[in-house]
C-alpha cells in the first residue's frame, strides 16, 4: 500500500503542478489582458465584474490550493521522514503494536519515491540500527528489523545464542567470531501463549537495545535459510547487504529464514516513536477491535 500512495503521491503533485503552471504560462495572462481591455472600455467595473474576469477556473484554482501542500508532504515522505505503524510484536520488547514510528529516509541515501533508485549517498546502515526495508520475497511489504551483520560479516545462530565475526580483508587478519553476550533483565513481563519470555540485554556495535527468548521454543535451525558450503545456523553476509533479525528472537521471521537485506531494498532508519495505542478490544466488544483503548504516553521519544 505504501508503495501505491507513494505513486498516487507523485501523480498528484505532478497533474497538479502542471495544471497551475499551464494556467500561470498561458491562460493568467490572457485573464489580464482581458481586465486591461474591459477597463478601458468601461468607466468604473463593479468588483463581481472584476472577479469574473480574472477567477480561475475551478480545476486550476484546486490544483493552485493543493499543488504546495502536496509538494511539500511529498519531499517530506519521499526524502525527510516517513511515519509507519507496528503491525505485529516481532521487534519487541522495542517496539509494540500499536506504535507509530517516524523513519529517517535519508539516512542510507536520497532515493527518488517512485523506482527507489538512489540519488545522492549519505551512509549506511550499522549495526544495531532499527531499520524498514522492502520485504525481499515481496517488495510491496515493509519490514521492521534490527541490522546485525553487515557485509562481508558472518553470523552464526545456534541454540538461541548469537555469534558475529566481523568483516575483514585478509582471511589471516579476521578476528576470531564474538559471543554476543546477554544480561538477563526479567522473566514473565511478556509472554507468548501463556509461556513467559526471558527479556535479556544485548549491545550490537554501539547499540544496546533488550531481546526477548522463548525458553518454550526451538531455535528451528532445521528452518533456516541453507547458504552453499555452510552448515545451518551460519550465513556470510554477501556484499550490499545485510542480515537482519528481529528484538522477539524466537517469534520473527527474519533474515535466518529467508536471507539477506539488498541495499536497494532499504527505506530507512527508525528513529523515534511519535505516538503509541493500546488495543486490549475483544471481538466481542461493541466497538471495533481496531479502535484504541488507551494512549502510552511513556513510550514516545527515540528508538534504541
Amino acid at each position: 500500500m505504501a508503495a501505491y500512495f507513494s505513486l498516487i503521491l507523485v501523480l498528484v503533485t505532478l497533474v497538479s503542478g502542471l495544471i497551475w503552471l499551464i494556467d500561470v504560462v498561458f491562460f493568467a495572462p490572457k485573464r489580464r489582458e482581458s481586465l486591461l481591455t474591459a477597463q478601458a472600455n468601461s468607466s468604473q467595473l463593479s468588483a463581481d465584474a472584476i472577479d469574473k474576469i480574472i477567477r480561475e477556473p475551478v480545476l486550476v484554482e484546486t490544483a493552485h490550493s493543493i499543488f504546495p501542500v502536496i509538494a511539500f508532504v511529498m519531499i517530506l515522505r519521499s526524502f525527510i521522514y516517513e511515519p509507519f505503524q507496528i503491525p505485529s510484536g516481532s521487534m519487541m520488547p522495542t517496539l509494540l503494536v500499536g506504535d507509530f514510528i517516524l523513519v529517517e529516509k535519508f539516512s542510507y541515501g536520497l532515493r527518488d519515491p517512485v523506482w527507489r533508485s538512489k540519488l545522492i549517498e549519505i551512509g549506511e546502515p550499522e549495526r544495531g540500527d532499527v531499520f524498514v526495508f522492502k520485504y525481499p520475497e515481496n517488495p510491496k511489504i515493509d519490514y521492521i528489523k534490527r541490522v546485525v551483520g553487515l557485509p562481508g560479516d558472518k553470523i552464526f545462530y545456534r541454540n538461541k545464542q548469537l555469534m558475529i565475526q566481523e568483516s575483514c580483508v585478509n582471511q589471516a587478519d579476521c578476528s576470531a567470531p564474538k559471543t554476543i553476550e546477554h544480561i538477563e533483565i526479567n522473566r514473565g513481563e511478556f509472554s507468548n501463549n501463556g509461556v513467559p519470555l526471558i527479556r535479556l540485554n544485548e549491545q550490537l556495535g554501539e547499540v544496546k537495545h533488550d531481546i526477548l527468548i522463548d525458553p518454550s521454543r526451538p531455535d528451528f535451525r532445521q528452518h533456516f535459510y541453507p547458504q552453499a558450503g555452510l552448515p545451518a545456523g551460519e550465513f556470510v553476509v554477501p556484499k550490499g547487504m545485510y542480515f537482519a533479525m528481529g528484538d522477539n528472537r524466537d517469534n520473527s521471521t527474519d533474515s535466518r529464514f529467508w536471507g539477506f537485506v539488498p541495499e536497494e531494498n532499504l527505506v530507512g532508519k527508525a528513529v523515534a516513536i511519535w505516538i503509541s495505542f493500546e488495543f486490549d478490544r475483544k471481538s466481542s466488544d461493541i466497538l471495533p477491535t481496531w479502535v484504541p483503548t488507551g494512549v502510552r504516553f511513556d513510550r514516545v521519544g527515540g528508538i534504541h
